[in-house]
């Protein structure tokens, strides 16, 4: 049988997303044609809703409907404190786990000159404008533990200090339940070097 045109274009945007290959694409495709095409309708005008009215947040980059994050616009948290992060996900994950009161700054990824990405895609010259507001007494190192993310934490926490910013970096090693022999030697050491006072 002849794939349609319409069906196969279908698919193939379907395949955009993270993990999404040709038979998980094509298996979604066809369930909201044979079962929901009612669900299909929905999913994109949500679709065209978000990606129309959601951008980033004019001071920390997180996604946003408005020009200010909610996080941003809140008075009540500590505005001296600063934890930079790579996603908006990052964002989410620190507020749904955590009680940190403080305000994010959202890089949007992380340095890595292999792949072109440097200082500009990240927006360190806005972070650097919020740096040097005056406001900020500790900025929260929380990029991820890939040799990308600690380049990044690096440049920042460089950053950060030249401007007589404290720089602290978020704990990285054994997971919550995680047993000794079944950590890898990297996380192993990170948790020894970044121990803290008990």
């Amino acid at each position: 049988m002849a794939e349609s045109t319409l069906i196969d274009h279908l698919i193939q945007s379907f395949r955009c997303l993270p993990g999404v290959g040709p038979k998980s694409a094509q298996r979604m495709v066809y369930y909201l044609l044979e079962r929901d095409r009612e669900g299909g309708r929905a999913l994109a005008e949500a679709l065209r809703q978000t990606m129309d009215g959601v951008g980033n947040c004019r001071l920390c980059r997180t996604l946003t409907e408005s020009e200010l994050c909610d996080l941003c616009a809140d008075e009540k948290r500590d505005s001296s404190l600063l934890c930079v992060v790579e996603t908006p996900a990052n964002v989410a994950a620190i507020q749904k786990s955590t009680d940190y009161n403080g305000k994010f700054f959202v890089l949007l990824g992380h340095l890595s000159p292999l792949d072109g990405i440097g200082p500009k895609d990240l927006g360190i010259d806005l972070l650097e404008q919020r740096l040097d507001s005056g406001e900020i007494q500790e900025v929260i190192l929380a990029t991820g533990s890939t040799v990308e993310g600690e380049t990044t934490a690096h440049y920042i926490a460089e950053i950060a200090r030249e401007r007589g910013i404290s720089v602290s970096r978020i704990a990285l090693g054994i997971p919550l339940g995680g047993d000794l022999e079944f950590v890898d030697g990297g996380t192993l050491a990170h948790a020894i070097h970044g121990r803290g006072k008990y």
